[in-house]
């Protein structure tokens, strides 16, 4: 079930907008973003400067998961995936990210409305569903919003109550914090969620000490 809702909102968006959901994603959100990097495959033109994903083997080396030439992000996909599947930059990803702590506005814009950022970074799960997970611990400090994590309370250094974002497989992560007005993103093209790195821990630990105020 961790998918499902947002490949059938893919859907739902292309059929009541009438355009596929790249396009769709494209004129609301990534072009008034400045996002013009991120789609769900690369240009041939742009191909170089996608780097291979990796994953450990079983010696502890790193094998080649996904290239860039002929991979997965190198052709548009048969099926445009609203819960996965989109590449994108650093820049991009981050202006995603100042999006939602702006509470949907861009400058003199807006993406969404502060209702409904309000709505999407709310948790929404009871106690039970919470204890039905199969997460062990996460949900004590973390609850689900509309596609992302909320930090509900402070178990470490940079958990931080109101922090949003999320974890990708690709090992992506990324926080949006409106209490430190901080956005913050690691990218490593490694197979396998960002936690089982001592990078990850490395990471948002810098990026936490690094706040002099």
């Amino acid at each position: 079930m961790y998918n499902t809702g947002a490949y059938v909102l893919g859907v739902l968006i292309a059929r009541a907008s009438g355009q596929p959901l790249e396009t769709f994603l494209r004129e609301r959100i990534f072009a008034p973003l400045g996002m013009k990097d991120t789609g769900f495959s690369v240009p041939a033109a742009d191909i170089h400067r996608l780097p291979p994903c990796y994953v450990t083997n079983a010696t502890g080396a790193l094998d080649v998961h996904d290239p860039a030439a002929d991979g997965q992000w190198s052709r548009p996909p048969a099926f445009p995936d609203g819960g996965a599947g989109l590449v994108s930059t650093v820049d991009d990803f981050l202006a995603f990210g100042r999006m939602l702590l702006r509470r949907g506005a861009v400058g003199a814009d807006r993406i969404l409305s502060r209702p409904s950022v309000e709505v999407m970074t709310t948790d929404h799960l009871t106690p039970s569903q919470k204890a039905a997970a199969d997460v062990a611990g996460y949900w004590d400090a973390h609850g689900w919003g509309f596609g992302m994590a909320i930090a509900t309370r402070r178990d470490e250094a940079s958990t931080v109550p109101g922090q949003l974002g999320w974890d990708g497989g690709f090992g992506t992560s990324w926080r949006s914090d409106p209490a430190e007005d901080l956005v913050a993103i690691l990218m490593t093209q490694r197979l396998g969620f960002p936690t089982s790195s001592p990078t990850y821990l490395d990471f948002w630990t810098s990026a936490y000490q690094a706040i002099a105020d």
